[in-house]
């Protein structure tokens, strides 16, 4: 995620309090604005924001199955807490709130408690059975240029510049749907859509100054749940950036902290270390900990306490919420680890306890196998520490895969480095379930990392395809879009040709893409709508050899029929001439007779003893 260059104060504070007794209370914030009945649990904290509201007392209209536990307040006088209690039993209905003063009314508030959608509960998930294609919305295309400039908003539109906003919007991504469903994905992951009201860097969205509101320059929340209904129409579900650890420093918190221990606080400004390995490091400092922790992720990301138990609820109802009103297939949290550890793992086991099926996966930046894998549901960790998160970004095998195609073969590098990245599976208590990408919207383009190299491109593509892994792949990579080698977000997080009016190259239509472009795209396209219907690639066994000459392979195999069922084969091929494989290698994956069919091309052949490979290729067969 970018870091946005907006200062704000370290040490914000809550309100004086200095309300006028008469003053007249106003409601600026009702949050969750909804909520709905049938919940797996009855209780709702709703927190009221206004003018002196914490000084009124509340009562609730009287509905059948709703209850007043109680209210909170915070230390600034604006805020109340409400604490509900909603039965099974409760139908759908607006529930009305009084707030008193000296008992008499002085506000009301409709509050809508709505019937949830059919079968919302057991919503189905994003799995190994998916590819996600991941988009940064103001990057990908512009829908409606209405929107390109919102009154009272601090920043508009900047084509020209790598790091300001370009005007890319909900409308634009709904507009090409077709197209990235034609592509083969099965799931879309937009960086966060939140309101980002910051001076500079707000396109990116990891700096939200309004939890519960879509940006207006991309569209409204109304456009967002019709881009779920649409992408859903077309067998893609839609997966949300959720960020818990940071907000923007210009969210209307910051003016009127509801506590003082809402965000976290240093005598002076003290930054992150971004040391993650002190939380398992059994011999590091409880300071170097905290830091990692309660440090700001930058001047212009003030660090959420989740320790509160007021704002821990808020965060949590806040992912419920995105989840039930969108018809959401999955979440992606940003910077996981940074967010108090205690928190992470009741608020992963809140959503799963509400949709069993739900995925949710975890950036954990590390190379560390070990580091990653102690975050993930069902790790038996040293610490005693117990996770409900069920997916995490495979970093360890994202970084392994591109050096090893990077370098050459050797005992210690090459695809080995990719052979023993896999073979750290025995860390992960569910592998399978781990997202792997070639690139992503912090990274250099994987088309650049790897030297322009389009084989080596393809190898990369197809080793997320067929490995044991859910694959990610970055929006732009299937035509090759380039950036420098180091990280350079502005660019990386280019414009989608085709995305904006006046284009003159449209990668939706291939209109003036290159040859080479038209290649990698048409490749992709047919590798992932084969992976679409591929069960062996969805749920299959994993098999792989260890490398030799320059070639590395992996199978994927029905574990109860082994030889004698369906397996697919995958061949990466990195030497500059022909390949001689030799096939009795693989005893417990080919045998005698077998016919194999080219995944890509539809050549089939039978299988002999040994198979001949194009110098640096990519190779997938599905053996009979």
């Amino acid at each position: 995620m970018t870091q946005p260059p907006v200062a704000v104060a370290a040490t914000a504070a809550p309100s004086s309090g200095l309300v006028p007794a008469a003053a007249s209370p106003r409601f600026a914030h009702v949050e969750p604005p909804h909520w709905w009945v049938g919940m797996a649990r009855p209780e709702l904290q709703v927190m009221l924001h206004g003018a002196g509201i914490g000084a009124l007392s509340l009562e609730i209209a009287p509905m059948a199955g709703v209850t007043l536990v109680g209210t909170r307040r915070g230390d600034s006088p604006n805020y109340l807490f409400v604490d509900l209690r909603i039965d099974p039993s409760t139908r759908p209905g607006t529930l009305t709130l009084r707030l008193k003063r000296e008992g008499q009314v002085v506000l009301e508030h409709p509050y809508p408690l709505l019937a949830r959608a059919t079968g919302s509960a057991q919503r189905e998930s994003f799995g190994p059975k998916d590819a996600i294609y991941l988009v940064v919305p103001d990057r990908f295309a512009n829908g409606d240029p209405r929107n390109d400039e919102v009154a009272g908003m601090a920043e508009g539109v900047h084509r020209a510049d790598p790091g300001g906003r370009h005007g890319g919007d909900l409308a634009g991504l709904t507009a090409h749907l077709d197209y990235i469903a034609g592509m083969g994905f099965t799931m879309l992951w937009p960086t966060p859509l939140s309101v980002n009201d910051s001076p500079k860097w707000s396109y990116h969205g990891y700096a939200a100054t309004d939890f519960y509101r879509v940006d207006p320059r991309f569209g409204s929340n109304e456009d967002y749940v019709r881009l779920s209904a649409e992408a859903k129409r077309r067998g893609v579900g839609l997966i949300q950036d959720i960020v818990l650890n940071h907000i923007g420093g210009h969210h209307w918190w910051m003016a009127d902290l509801p506590t003082a221990d809402w965000v976290n606080t240093w005598p002076q400004y003290t930054e992150t270390h971004h040391a993650r390995m002190t939380l398992q490091d059994p011999y590091a400092s409880p300071s170097d900990r905290k830091r990692f922790s309660d440090g700001w992720f930058s001047p212009g990301m003030p660090d959420l306490n989740q320790r509160q138990p007021l704002l821990a609820t808020y965060l949590t109802q806040m992912s419920l919420w995105w989840i039930e009103q969108a018809g959401l297939a999955g979440v992606r949290t940003d910077t996981y680890s940074y967010s108090d550890k205690d928190f992470l793992a009741a608020w992963s086991a809140r959503l799963k306890q509400e949709y069993p099926k739900l995925n949710i996966v975890g950036e954990e930046w590390s190379s560390h196998p070990a580091v990653v894998s102690y975050w993930q549901a069902g790790k038996r960790n040293h610490d005693g520490y117990v996770s409900s998160l069920p997916s995490l970004m495979d970093f360890p095998l994202q970084e392994a895969l591109l050096a090893g195609l990077n370098v050459k073969d050797a005992h210690d590098g090459g695809f080995t480095r990719v052979y023993e990245a896999l073979a750290h599976d025995f860390l992960y208590p569910d592998p399978g379930n781990l997202v792997l990408f070639e690139g992503n919207h912090d990274t250099p383009r994987v088309y650049s990392v790897l030297h322009e190299d389009l084989a080596l491109t393809k190898m990369a593509w197809a080793y997320l395809s067929v490995v044991k892994r859910i694959p990610q792949f970055f929006y732009g990579t299937e035509i090759l879009m380039e950036s420098p080698r180091h990280r350079d977000d502005g660019v990386v997080r280019s414009d989608f040709p085709g995305g904006w009016a006046g284009d003159k190259i449209n990668a939706f239509t291939g209109t003036g893409l290159s040859e080479r472009q038209r290649d990698a795209q048409t490749y992709l396209r047919q590798l992932l709508n084969w992976r679409k219907s591929e069960r062996l690639v969805h749920e299959g066994a994993l098999m792989q050899y260890a490398p030799l000459g320059g070639s590395y392979v992996l199978f994927r195999y029905d574990a109860a029929k082994g030889l004698n069922g369906r397996r697919v084969m995958l061949v990466l091929n990195k030497t500059d001439g022909p390949h001689e494989l030799d096939l009795t290698r693989f005893v417990e994956m080919i045998k005698a007779g077998d016919t194999a069919t080219d995944v890509i091309t539809g050549e089939r052949r039978a299988l002999g003893n040994t198979l001949t490979v194009p110098g640096r290729s990519v190779t997938v067969l599905a053996i009979e």
